[in-house]
């Protein structure tokens, strides 16, 4: 049950996090997406990426994983790299982001898969969502939506990735089907947790910062 309801916590957690940082400068949710991308990377590798290079070809599985990234990419050309950090606001444009809305929600189902055999991999996710629902909140906060439309956005969204987790455990497929879906899972998480990564930062001391982050987040992921 754990597993179906932290993603869910994560983007409560995110939308809190909006409320009480909206006024504030983005520096703290910088460093907490620099953190859960090196915590998403290193539980990757550490977890997923060991069992699938087990179970399928090795050069099947790195075509899948390739295919993965290619996927995470067609996906940023719609949501414009919300699923790292990146929504930009529009304030005269009162139209319902539907590509964005439709993007994530993919990208959310997706990584629901890996939680069905890999217990630790629904921490990744948690922290990983945290600071895109931070973000996601904050950009439903200053744009013209109803709060309505607002709402259901981000209840559907948070409802995706326990969605991918419960047909994962009741489709009844087999292993080779799920670590193929895996290996796509490594392509789009890694995709996403190096782009955080290698993103610059704002100054030298905001560098040691964030170098420190990561620093956290993969010891953090090697000891759980």
């Amino acid at each position: 049950m754990i597993k179906f309801l932290l993603p869910v916590i994560a983007v409560i957690l995110g939308i809190v996090l909006a409320f009480f940082t909206k006024k504030q400068k983005s520096w703290n949710n910088k460093l907490l997406l620099s953190f859960s991308g090196a915590f998403l990377l290193a539980l990757t590798l550490f977890e997923l990426l060991p069992e699938v290079y087990h179970h399928l070809d090795t050069k099947l599985t790195g075509l899948l994983i390739m295919g993965g990234i290619l996927l995470q990419i067609v996906l940023e050309l719609f949501s414009k790299g919300a699923e790292h950090g990146h929504v930009h606001v529009n304030k005269n444009d009162s139209t319902f982001p539907w590509l964005l809305f439709i993007s994530l929600c993919i990208h959310s189902f997706l990584e629901g898969f890996p939680i069905h055999d890999h217990n630790t991999m629904v921490l990744g996710v948690l922290v990983h969502k945290i600071p895109i629902a931070t973000m996601v909140t904050l950009f439903l906060l200053q744009s013209h939506f109803s709060k309505t439309q607002s709402l259901l956005f981000l209840v559907v969204f948070g409802l995706m990735t326990p969605l991918g987790t419960l047909i994962s455990n009741t489709a009844n497929l087999n292993h080779d089907t799920v670590s193929a879906i895996n290996a796509i899972v490594i392509g789009i998480f890694f995709h996403i947790s190096t782009t955080i990564l290698f993103e610059s930062g704002d100054g030298h001391k905001f560098n040691l910062s964030k170098f420190v982050a990561i620093i956290l987040g993969v010891a953090v992921a090697y000891f759980i």
